[in-house]
Formats: structure tokens, sequence, C-alpha cells
């Protein structure tokens, strides 16, 4: 089983596939990954060589993955926060941020329905 950033990839999967299960990378990331370490992409995760594997390593240790970039986006939300902009207090509320309608739907952001006594519908 291949480990890159802390993290076991699928073996029975394409490794252009696999590496989308490290957080911070999409399928383009991942494509140009394998361009950059000159891996195909329809390799499987099992059939990877050493040297291929290393490869990647070297390439996804360029990129910025895992826990330190979950560090970074808390901090870029905390740092939202802490200057009370418009988009840190939707933050703090839990409210949706990027300027979605709150009147009928955002049940993702707000929870589920409480009930309001004497309201009606």
């Amino acid at each position: 089983m291949a480990r890159i950033a802390g993290i076991d990839l699928p073996r029975d999967k394409r490794i252009v596939i696999g590496l989308t299960y490290i957080y911070g990378i999409g399928n383009t990331t991942a494509k140009q990954i394998l361009v950059d370490a000159k891996v195909s992409e329809d390799v499987r995760v099992r059939d990877l060589t050493a040297d291929q594997e290393d490869a990647i390593r070297a390439v996804v240790d360029g990129i910025k993955v895992e826990g330190d970039l979950r560090r970074e986006v808390s901090l870029n939300i905390k740092q939202l926060q802490e200057i009370a902009s418009y988009r840190g207090i939707r933050h703090r509320k839990g409210l949706p941020v990027r300027g979605q309608h709150t009147k009928n739907n955002a049940r993702t952001r707000k929870g589920p329905a409480k009930a309001i006594a004497g309201k009606k519908k």
C-alpha cells in the first residue's frame, strides 16, 4: 500500500484517483503531479514501483497538503472572525458565507429547523 503525505492510498484505484484522497489534491492537481513525476495516470496504486512512489512523494512534498493546509484554512477563518469582517461574522453565526439566501434553505449550515412558538407557516 502506497503511503503519501501520511495517507494510505487505496490499492485498487488508478493513481490519479488515489491521489485525490489526500486533502488539498483534486483531479487537476493530481494530473499535474503525475506529469511532473513522469508517471502514467493509468497505473494502479498496487503496481507502482518504489522509484515512482518516491518521485510522486517528492512532488507532493512541494505542495501544501493535509495538516498544513487544514491549519492555514482554519487560521484564515479565525482571522476573518477576529477582524469582524462580514464573512467572519457569518462563520461565527454558522450561516452561509458566500451570499446564499437563508429564508427557505441553508439547512446544511443552519442545522435542523428549530420550532418557534406562535409562528405560523
